[in-house]
């Protein structure tokens, strides 16, 4: 089923008036947009589920996979105080926000996109991905490159200067080997979220992007 028609123009009215007394004043349709977002991670459950049957769809208004719309401002200097965005997780079962690899999916105006990995890992965990990807590079190819095709900007997040002790400089991966970041995300236009193939054009992101997330979990000994 499509997002109501109302759903982008939302979001970018709440970008323009980023306020609480704006906010309050559209609440009913930020409920009916939210319930929307909801219902759209109920139909995406089962075929998830059947895609990565270790991760999990919640639909939970809270405490789901849904994240929350509003902001935590006591530390930034941006204090407006929402998202304007419906943004979800889907987090491997065997593990919680962080601690486990994730699909992702985000859907705001000129900004929507579809992904997945893990963000800002622990130490030990960037360690055995690291060590899977110099002991399997074929797999890893393998990996990164079904969903690189879905990705339009490469991998995201931050990369030390020098490669890490105790790995050949000259691996061909030694790039991957040297980030400490692991996520990749495909872009959807305005037009996209709003057409009646969304859920569709997610599933097939998230089907490109599976085999990383795979790869990830099967390195952090993750059952996949």
């Amino acid at each position: 089923m499509p997002l109501p028609a109302d759903f982008m123009p939302f979001l970018r009215e709440l970008q323009a008036h980023n306020e609480r007394p704006w906010f309050e004043a559209n609440r009913k349709r930020y409920e009916a947009n939210r319930d929307a977002m909801l219902q759209l991670l109920v139909d995406l459950a089962p075929r998830v589920r059947a895609l990565a049957p270790h991760v999990v769809v919640d639909p939970r208004p809270q405490g789901g996979s849904l994240m929350r719309i509003f902001r935590d401002v006591r530390f930034s200097k941006d204090k407006s105080p929402y998202k304007p965005a419906f943004a979800a997780q889907f987090w491997h079962e065997a593990g919680g926000e962080g601690a486990a690899p994730a699909f992702y999916l985000r859907l705001a105006p000129g900004s929507s996109a579809v992904g997945g990995g893990l963000w800002r890992p622990e130490a030990s965990a960037v360690a055995r991905i690291r060590q899977a990807i110099a002991d399997k590079p074929a797999a890893w190819a393998h990996a990164v490159g079904e969903a690189s095709r879905a990705s339009a900007c490469g991998m995201a997040g931050e990369s030390l200067k020098k490669p890490p002790a105790g790995f050949d400089p000259h691996h061909p991966f030694i790039a991957d080997i040297m980030r400490k970041d692991f996520a990749l995300s495909s872009p959807l236009t305005d037009a996209e979220v709003q057409g009646a193939d969304l859920e569709s054009l997610i599933l097939a992101r998230l089907a490109q992007t599976a085999p990383f997330v795979r790869f990830l979990s099967e390195a952090l000994g993750l059952p996949v």
